[in-house]
Formats: structure tokens, sequence, C-alpha cells
């Protein structure tokens, strides 16, 4: 290279923009909290950063050591830092964040509540929906998961919650073993598929059986909905256990709002069954959304979830075809909406949850206190 070339060069690199310590700060404003939902600026989780010249050092205090979801950050930094103008190198080195911070960091979730604040923690605006059916084998679980899937595909954010105590299979559908992350006392909902999961299921070993009885399930669902931090939720979708137990009435108490969507068979037994879910609903305050018809065949028929949205006088939101790719889907932890979208079954489920969007309430008025 001649000589005049090469001062060219070096007046060129001298010449170019530096990034400044206030472009980083802003660049980071982009970084999400994959779990937390919001920008690692606002969370008080960025602990320094150093500028020399086009190298930038990034440290980010997690708010747990041993994050599963470390690498969400260095991509997020990698790509929102080193797009930069100036910018040669990223360096991203995370710390943990002191019991104070996390203290501090838990104030901040919570509105500045303190953290013996009994409220819900759900918005306002949140609205409700309890997928509920009179007995189990209707496929209840599977359309919880793939109607949360479909409301999320529709721009919403959903959270959903596990409540089928004794039968609680959504982390498998989903696909997810990452357990909730504990900040100070207040729990973290992992995430999979955009949609926020809490099960008891995250909090037994392997397929142990659970032998609690009504107090014990009623102090586990308050910690689900008060200690739980939700975020900003459009939508959170409840998998009620079958049948009208306890679980049903203390989840009636604490979300007297809330709206029911139950699901059948089509045959005339399954009918008379949900019919019992339904009234339960009702006696705990909830508002029927409408019914869905589930299983919709030549092997079981079809009819019955005409005949029970008639027998309730609410709206049928849909039929469900009976498809094996449903259940395939579920045991491999992919909900049939995203893996195959046009299967009719699939196809079905997305125009239920548009049918639901449709008739959305106002949702909670104010935050609603725990009923004891």
């Amino acid at each position: 290279m001649a000589p005049g070339a090469l001062l060219t060069e070096v007046s060129a690199l001298r010449s170019m923009p530096m990034p400044t310590r206030e472009a980083v700060l802003a660049a980071l404003g982009n970084v999400i909290d994959p779990e937390l939902r919001k920008p690692v600026t606002d969370l008080d989780m960025v602990r320094d950063v150093t500028v020399a010249g086009g190298d930038v050092t990034v440290r980010i205090a997690l708010t747990v050591a041993g994050c599963p979801l470390r690498s969400s950050f260095q991509d997020q930094v990698a790509k929102e830092v080193g797009g930069l103008e100036g910018v040669g190198s990223v360096r991203l080195d995370f710390d943990v964040m002191t019991p104070d911070e996390r203290a501090a960091l838990t104030s901040k979730l919570r509105g500045g509540r303190p953290a013996d604040d009994k409220a819900i923690q759900l918005e306002p605006t949140t609205r409700v929906i309890a997928v509920a059916s009179g007995k189990g084998g209707v496929g209840k679980s599977s359309l919880t998961v793939n109607l949360a899937t479909a409301m999320s595909s529709l721009g919403h954010r959903v959270g959903v919650l596990d409540a089928d105590i004794y039968g609680h299979s959504i982390p498998h559908m989903l696909g997810l073993r990452q357990k909730p992350i504990l900040v100070d006392r207040l729990m973290i909902p992992p995430v999979k598929y955009d949609l926020k999961l809490m099960s008891i299921g995250f909090f037994l070993d392997d397929n142990e059986p659970l032998m609690w009885r009504g107090p014990m399930l009623h102090r586990a669902l308050e910690q689900f909905l008060q200690d739980v931090h939700w975020g900003e939720l459009d939508v959170l979708l409840v998998d009620m256990p079958p049948g009208t137990g306890d679980v049903s009435i203390s989840l009636g108490q604490m979300l007297p709002r809330a709206e029911a969507v139950v699901v059948t068979t089509p045959q005339a037994l399954a009918q008379e069954v949900a019919s019992r879910a339904a009234a339960m609903a009702l006696k705990t305050g909830m508002q029927l959304a409408g019914v869905v018809e589930n299983m919709t065949s030549d092997v079981f028929g079809s009819g019955g979830g005409d005949r029970l949205a008639v027998q309730l006088g609410v709206k049928l939101l849909g039929r469900v075809p009976l498809d094996a790719r449903l259940r395939e889907a579920a045991d491999e932890g992919v909900p049939l909406v995203l893996s195959d979208p046009h299967a009719a079954s699939a196809e079905a489920i997305v125009e239920i949850a548009r049918t639901l969007d449709a008739t959305r309430s106002a949702g909670f008025t104010k935050t609603l206190p725990l009923v004891s």
C-alpha cells in the first residue's frame, strides 16, 4: 500500500464519530428483560458502561446468579449497542443484584406497594378468562394452550395460570421446563412463545402427586395471584380444574369478575356435566363468555355445544373438530396453532379467539382484594 493511501485511511478512522456513553445508554433502553418485559435501564439493571474509542463494555446486574436467559441479553446488547455508529466491539459482563437492589426492584414492580400488600397483582384492565369443564378428558387444557397462543398472535399480551392443581399439564404442553425466578418475595413467571406461565407443576419433583386439602389449595392460588409479577397483561387465561371443587370456589372468590368459557364434548352426558361448571361460575359471580364444543366428529357426534349454549342462554363460541394433531402437538410441547396453523382444529381455535376478542368487556374496574 502506498504511504499516501495509508495516511488517508488513518485520517478517515480519526474522523469517524466515536460512540458516547449517553448514546450507549439510549441504545440499552431497547434491551428488554425477556421475563419482566421492561427495558433494563428502567429496571436499574445497567451497572456500568465504559466507552474507550470504539470499544464498549456494558455490565448488567441480573436478578439471580445463573440466569437461564443470559443469551437473550447478549443477543440484544450486541444488536442495539453494536449497531451504533463508531462502535467497533461490544463486551457484555454480568453481575448479580444485591439483596437491597432486589428489594428495590420488587418495590418498583409492585408499583411502590409494600411486600405484604394483599392485592391481586393484575392490572385493572387485564381480562381474565377461566376455561372450565364439568369433567376431565374434554380437551380443556389443550384448548387453553392453543387459545392463549391464538390470542397472542392477535397482538395481545397473554398470561396463563395453570390452576388445574391435580392435573397440571400446561408446562408440558408448552415444552417449558424453566422454573420461575424469585426476586425478593416476588415470583417472575417464565415465558414461552410470548406466554407468561405459572403452574403448581413448577414446584413439584417429576411426577410427584399433590396431596393437599382445600385450605392449602386456596393459599397456593392466593400466591399465584398475589405474589406473581404478571406485569402488563391484556388477557390472563386460567386453566380451571374440572368439576366444582375447592379450587373452582376459591378462584370464583378471588376473581369474581372473571369470564368463564365452558368446554364440552358433543355427547349429551358431557353437556349435562358441563352445565354444572357453568352454574358454579355463575354462583361465584363470574360472567359466562360462551361455550366451546370440542372433539366434534363422527366418533363423538355434534350438537352438544349448541344445546348447552341454548340452555345457558349464551353464545356458542365455536366447534373444534377432533384432531389427533392437537394431541401430538401437545406431547411435543408446541401448540398446534403455531406448528400447523392451517390445520382445521387450529383455524377453529383462532376463530374462537377472534370471537372472544370481539366480545371483550372492560375487564376489572379496580384492583380486587383477596376474599378469605
